[in-house]
């Protein structure tokens, strides 16, 4: 008997497709033939990350991960004018002087692979979402920039059995413990912003919806989890 309708698109050859887009930066409606209509590769983007499928395999990926130190930082990224959003539906951009923004958080590990990540308005303030991020936070050192010295911020660390090693604001009166030694380490944050956004898709976000964005910067930290497993394998 003859099949009917069109044969279902590969999994894989769509995923490829997908990572393509993301690298590339391009609109979807410019997706080489060679990947399927790319209707079907933007389509089972958005079901899979509706059904949660990026977020669950970053916890996957980040259950392991090496907590002897952890960094915590944001990353603030221009939102391209195909992206605007109208006034009644931000969708988490906001105004800053660079013009329309959005703010990446996250939370890395000592290799600087993501462990939990967020997403902002552009002109929020750092420490915004730092209580969801430092939920899970692990017994070790935890380090931030003086942005984040705040006593809520030490007090939470040391309930999750974590030392927080922040460099103190100016008007702190009362005297902590730092090192600068351990601070140094801290710049691995900074290394991990870099290396998502050589995809252009996290570098400049063209995306209106702000859950289609956050996506595709999970998807970029699981390619960095995923290089990791292979050069270790």
């Amino acid at each position: 008997m003859k099949p009917r309708g069109v044969p279902r698109v590969n999994d894989r050859r769509v995923l490829n497709g997908i990572f393509w887009v993301l690298r590339s930066g391009a609109p979807w409606r410019d997706l080489p033939e060679a990947f399927g209509p790319y209707t079907t590769c933007y389509n089972r983007f958005i079901r899979w990350r509706r059904a949660g499928v990026w977020g669950r395999i970053i916890d996957a990926l980040a259950s392991a991960h090496d907590a002897t130190v952890q960094m915590i930082d944001t990353s603030i990224v221009r939102v391209h004018q195909m992206a605007c959003i109208t006034k009644n539906k931000r969708q988490l951009t906001g105004r800053s002087r660079g013009g329309l923004t959005s703010k990446i958080h996250a939370v890395v590990d000592s290799n600087g692979l993501p462990v939990r990540l967020a997403l902002s308005p552009g002109e929020a303030h750092d420490v915004r979402l730092a209580g969801r991020l430092l939920s899970r936070l692990k017994s070790g050192s935890m380090l931030a920039d003086r942005g984040y010295d705040a006593d809520w911020i030490r007090e939470l660390a040391m309930k999750k059995g974590a030392w927080a090693n922040i460099p103190p604001k100016s008007n702190r009166s009362d005297p902590i413990c730092f090192s600068p030694y351990l601070y140094r380490a801290r710049n691995r944050v900074e290394r991990f912003f870099n290396r998502i956004k050589q995809c252009r898709r996290v570098a400049t976000r063209y995306d209106r919806l702000a859950a289609n964005y956050l996506a595709f910067v999970q998807l970029a930290s699981i390619r960095l989890w995923l290089r990791l497993n292979e050069s270790a394998s």
